[in-house]
């Protein structure tokens, strides 16, 4: 009694000298917290917005500048075991996947430059390590593939004039050039001298010379490479943070039809714009692929350190064929016939090459692909799917397994004697799985906590504030009816008497002389 007598004067006194100030107080403080709560997400999402743009200085940038993870490249090639038989005698190539041949990676942004507009300028550094220790042969192993630089010539002289295809297989013949070459790895992957591209040097006009004098499939690409790219910081506007503006200064890539197949607009896979349902459609943009490839929720993940993230994976009709999804006749200008099911051309981004990407093993394409040479295993999800896996709030790559596979499509040319034999045929030649497997503890631990913090800081924070404004109502709404009573019974303890004179003297009851 005497605890709540105290409570009940210390709430008529000091700053709270009425009861009714207390209970507004106490009303005050819970719709404080109510609304606390439900605008808890939107100032954790300020917040957010402010720390991943980019910034000279911040944690964000140097993670973007240099990123804190280990990729590594592994490199499976298909290894013709029976070349002069599928050239003389018409066999189907018999191929011996041979890999993993396993590169890790350094990569690092380069002259980077801030511009007005809320973008920044960069180009990128990949540097490419061999190793052996994670390999499954020595990148020293010799490997009998297609001749890419002849095939493609033959095939782009394959509507040109009958003098020229002759002339074209006398040259070949001189410079004793197959269909097939035996070559290291290495030199497969990146560069090797090829008489024809030497010869093309020396005799092609200056304006059609292609840019190297080497042939490689990733020739060029181990050191710093000379395109520029600028995306937006996000510092203004967090919807387009890490997207392209510019490729090489222009706001497309000039290759297709309609502005949406041009479109460069699209992040490089390692960041995205934060706040990801699973509604967004991602995209990737990587010069290689010639477009920006669309990437969909497939479903919920968990990470290591127990990060959770949505996966996004291409959706099954990415390389679906006009006849299939009209929107795709905008990469198929020349019109029919176009890109197999499940294939995608590139030989406008690639020289005029007939190279043709498709997903590993032809994962999602047609099976005819794969029944055309021999040694090729279904496709697997599990082993041969592209995906990327994202933090949704922070729009941060958890862990990305960036899979695709370098076809040549080469065609009968019946003027050429070296590939009079040759059928039309999509040969596979390599595929590769760039890994990302996880994050640095650092960044896990942050991503962590910035996953789960705030509910844990919004029940706290709300839920302290409205259970102290019902506890101080409470206990006014209690003060004041225990008020209320005492004031009651003062009353019935004190009634006024009816008679206030001395029945016998006539005078005054002398309990009321004084008051009188």
């Amino acid at each position: 009694m005497r605890v709540n007598r105290g409570i009940c004067a210390k709430l008529q006194g000091g700053f709270l000298r009425r009861w009714w100030a207390a209970v507004a107080f106490g009303v005050l403080l819970i719709v404080i917290a109510a609304i606390l709560a439900a605008l808890f997400p939107q100032l954790i999402n300020i917040i957010v917005n402010k720390q991943i743009a980019l910034k000279d200085g911040g944690r964000t940038y140097g993670w973007w500048k240099a990123p804190p993870v280990i990729p590594r490249l592994h490199v499976y090639i298909y290894n013709v075991t029976n070349a002069d038989e599928f050239l003389n005698n018409g066999e189907k190539p018999v191929l011996d996947e041979l890999g993993p041949y396993v590169y890790s990676q350094h990569w690092e942004k380069v002259e980077i430059k801030f511009n007005e507009n809320d973008t920044v300028s960069y180009k990128i550094r990949k540097q490419y390590v061999f190793t052996p220790e994670l390999s499954s042969g020595s990148d020293d192993d010799l490997v009998v593939v297609p001749n890419v630089p002849m095939l493609s010539a033959t095939s782009q002289s394959k509507y040109a004039a009958r003098f020229l295809r002759l002339a074209m297989a006398s040259i070949m013949d001189i410079l004793k050039i197959k269909p097939f070459v035996e070559v290291s790895v290495e030199q497969l992957l990146w560069g090797y001298e090829d008489p024809l591209l030497k010869l093309a040097k020396d005799v092609v006009p200056k304006e059609q010379k292609l840019p190297y004098d080497q042939f490689g499939l990733l020739y060029g690409k181990n050191g710093t490479q000379p395109d520029w790219y600028t995306i937006f910081t996000g510092e203004n506007d967090v919807t387009k943070y890490g997207m392209m503006e510019k490729w090489n200064g222009k706001e497309a890539l000039g290759h297709w039809s309609t502005p949406s197949c041009d479109s460069i607009m699209g992040t490089d896979g390692s960041i995205f714009p934060p706040h990801i349902t699973k509604d967004t459609v991602l995209k990737i943009f990587d010069k290689d692929l010639c477009r920006a490839l669309p990437l969909v929720f497939q479903k919920e993940v968990t990470t290591s350190g127990g990060v959770p993230g949505y996966r996004f994976t291409p959706p099954s009709n990415v390389f679906a064929s006009p006849d299939k999804v009209h929107s795709q006749q905008c990469f198929c200008p020349a019109g029919p016939p176009c890109a197999p099911e499940g294939t995608f051309n590139v030989s406008v981004c690639q020289y005029d090459s007939p190279v043709l990407l498709s997903f590993p093993h032809f994962y999602m394409a047609d099976p005819a692909l794969r029944e055309a040479v021999i040694g090729v295993s279904p496709a697997e999800q599990d082993k041969h799917e592209l995906y990327v896996d994202v933090q949704p709030m922070m729009g941060t790559a958890l862990r990305a397994r960036a899979r695709m596979q370098i076809n040549l499509a080469v065609s009968q040319v019946r003027d050429i004697k070296q590939v009079a034999s040759f059928p039309d045929i999509v040969f596979p030649i390599m595929w590769f799985d760039d890994v990302i497997d996880e994050l640095p503890p650092e960044m896990r631990s942050l991503l962590k906590m910035a996953v789960d913090l705030p509910p844990v800081a919004r029940a706290a924070l709300s839920g302290g504030l409205a259970a102290l404004g019902v506890i101080i109502l409470i206990g006014a709404l209690c003060c004041l009816a225990r008020a209320a009573k005492r004031q009651e019974k003062l009353h019935l303890s004190n009634p006024l008497p009816a008679n206030t004179t001395n029945n016998k003297t006539g005078q005054l009851n002398p309990a009321f002389q004084t008051s009188k």
